[in-house]
């Protein structure tokens, strides 16, 4: 069986990228397609993986502001030649999926999402990226020709494969077809439970890209409230206007390396969860270390997550319902090992195995 793996773009080291990861350990001589490469970015992932780029890969602002070209995605995706391959596995949340396969070749698809800037406000999604005015006038333009693009090469699929039951609704209501949910992989073994609440801080943790939609504002206007110590780990086009936003209290840690993020969560009093996610990798992380989840009701982590036994829930995104949340909060309600018993069931090697029987049972 001759494999190739197909990702939308490998310009920073995500969830998604996490997915390709296991791929590629599952099928280690597969050769990886994407529309554009930033091997700068990847801290050595994939480095001695065979790459193939898109004609974008030449075009100056591609590897940095990628979300200027919509226009150009789908051809970008289209022009890969997979005739000589049996099965092409892309896993996708914008264009990968659009990859064009003759009928002796099987594409299965792993979807994190629907593309949610063709379905979604596109308004938002705008505001959400801080373009400049004059692009913002015209995105709505051309949003139609990607919404029809996005629906007509939803059919090129042949299985599709849902990140998470969030998921699946989204592609059973804008592509009209059924898939099969595997959960992503998490590296669990990576974290711990740190059962002596003596060394543990007194600090509330948030984890993940500074991006609008994961709303870090409504926490920090919450915290900026309460006056309780919250760090917050990762960066993003947000950090200045979120570091104007906040007091003292409040600690911008940037990128913590792998090494260092399993002693933040185990020592956090809880993580702070507060975006509608597709799945929610980082909260997962977090159960994993045993800590409860104070989450906003949205989005696939009401899936994994018992209220008053893994966390509390808050039903708005906003700061009032933050602040209501933690108020309610008592680490002493809690049980981590029960927590991270919950977090076992997305190891690595679990979402490999599902992953492999998949392909396998459908070429």
């Amino acid at each position: 069986m001759k494999i190739a793996l197909v990702h939308d773009y490998l310009i920073q080291y995500g969830g998604a990228e996490r997915v390709l990861e296991c791929f590629t350990e599952i099928f280690p001589h597969a050769h990886i397609y994407t529309i554009v490469y930033d091997k700068d970015v990847m801290h050595g992932v994939f480095e001695n993986k065979k790459i193939h780029t898109s004609f974008l890969q030449k075009f100056p602002l591609a590897k940095k502001r990628h979300r200027l070209f919509p226009m150009l995605m789908p051809s970008a995706i289209e022009q890969f030649d997979f005739s000589k391959y049996d099965v092409v596995l892309s896993d996708s949340s914008s264009y990968a999926k659009g990859i064009i396969t003759g009928p002796e070749t099987t594409h299965i698809c792993y979807m994190h999402t629907p593309m949610r800037y063709a379905w979604d406000d596109c308004q938002k999604y705008t505001d959400d990226f801080g373009f400049p005015k004059f692009i913002k006038r015209t995105i709505p333009f051309f949003m139609n020709f990607v919404r029809i693009w996005d629906s007509v090469s939803a059919e090129r699929v042949d299985k599709f494969i849902a990140n998470s039951n969030f998921v699946a609704k989204r592609i059973s209501k804008y592509y009209r077809k059924k898939s099969r949910v595997i959960n992503p992989p998490v590296a669990v073994d990576n974290f711990y439970v740190e059962n002596n609440s003596e060394k543990r801080g007194s600090y509330f943790l948030m984890v993940g890209r500074l991006i609008a939609y994961k709303r870090h504002d409504i926490v920090i206007e919450a915290f900026n409230r309460l006056g309780l110590s919250l760090k917050i780990i990762g960066r993003g086009p947000e950090m200045k206007r979120l570091q104007k936003m906040a007091k003292s209290n409040i600690e911008f840690l940037g990128r913590v390396d792998d090494a260092s993020l399993p002693k933040y969560y185990a020592n956090c009093k809880a993580f702070i969860f507060p975006q509608e996610e597709d799945f929610g990798i980082v909260a997962i992380e977090a159960m994993a270390s045993g800590r409860p989840l104070i989450a906003y009701r949205g989005g696939d982590i009401a899936e994994h997550m018992e209220e008053g036994k893994i966390g509390i829930f808050f039903e708005k995104q906003r700061a009032g319902d933050v602040v209501t949340a933690v108020k309610k909060f008592r680490s002493e309600d809690f049980d981590g090992n029960y927590i991270r018993s919950k977090s076992l069931k997305f190891d690595r090697e679990i979402f490999k195995k599902k992953i492999k029987e998949f392909v396998e049972n459908n070429i």
